[in-house]
């Protein structure tokens, strides 16, 4: 896969729209996929964000290993960052992300109450790559549809304030991607997992590469899939898009075969299933943070 670029004029204007705003937030809310905890970290976030206070939502967690779930959270929480696995859609774990944001925020509420400050509601900056589940997490906060939501990137286009209620001021922003991808391992990861628009990649790549990750991490979840024979696993990942192409009765439809089978990854269809690879190195060592 040729290196990616995708960096859309209103995503540059959202970075600075961002370096203008942090200052009226007390915490910031940093959305990325359970399945790709630091592939879908945006790297320039990290000097946006600098020393103000955060949590890592782990959004998509009903999708992915639930193990590693765990694990990126113990990661996260090392690095001296909260971290809070949710799933956005059901409204899972929110509870948790509001009590995590008061704790984190107590000392400087405290402050201000002690120089007589009226109390007031969280002020929370949302942030993160497309098509993370920004716009869900606030429809659950405020139980109603008030952003648009859509299962595609660049959903939302502008910032907005909201007011959740009484306890949160959630100020929306679009999703930020970088400008390009150094590394393609990274690429495929955001293109499996729908954080990139499929109208710029070769879906027959994509699917390759699922195919290629599940044989390699979740065999019984392909197999179970897609009634596999142990020797039909050990085929090449063409000749398995091949096979699963003629026996879902696409023939050589391959590029619609390829496309049902991105759809079923990306939705759960075959499993449970985490692409990042928790570092045994601290944020500061990966480039992260």
């Amino acid at each position: 896969m040729t290196t990616i670029q995708w960096f859309p004029g209103h995503m540059a204007k959202a970075r600075r729209q961002v370096t203008e705003k942090l200052t009226l937030v007390d915490i910031v809310f940093e959305l990325v996929d359970a399945r790709i905890p630091l592939s879908s970290r945006n790297p320039i976030l990290d000097e946006l964000i600098g020393e103000k206070p955060r949590i890592v939502i782990l959004n998509k967690s009903d999708l992915a290993d639930a193990a590693l779930v765990q694990k990126w959270v113990a990661y996260f929480n090392k690095q001296g960052i909260s971290a809070v696995p949710i799933v956005a859609q059901e409204g899972i774990g929110m509870k948790k992300v509001m009590s995590e944001a008061k704790r984190l925020l107590k000392p400087k509420f405290d402050r201000m109450a002690a120089q007589g400050r009226k109390p007031r509601a969280i002020r929370a900056m949302s942030i993160g790559i497309p098509n993370v589940g920004k716009s869900t997490l606030i429809n659950r906060f405020v139980k109603k549809n008030i952003a648009k939501t859509g299962n595609r990137p660049g959903v939302t286009k502008a910032q907005q304030w909201l007011r959740l209620n009484k306890e949160l001021d959630l100020l929306d922003t679009p999703g930020i991607l970088w400008p390009k991808f150094e590394d393609p391992e990274t690429g495929k990861k955001l293109a499996l997992t729908g954080a990139i628009k499929d109208t710029i990649l070769q879906l027959d790549d994509i699917a390759l590469y699922g195919i290629e990750r599940f044989q390699k991490n979740y065999p019984e979840n392909l197999a179970a899939r897609y009634n596999l024979s142990a020797a039909e696993l050990a085929l090449t990942p063409p000749e398995l898009l091949m096979l699963i192409s003629e026996r879902r009765g696409f023939r050589e439809d391959y590029s619609r075969a390829a496309e049902m089978i991105i759809y079923e990854i990306r939705n759960g269809k075959v499993g449970r299933y985490t692409l990042d690879t928790v570092p045994s190195t601290p944020l500061s060592e990966t480039g992260e943070k």
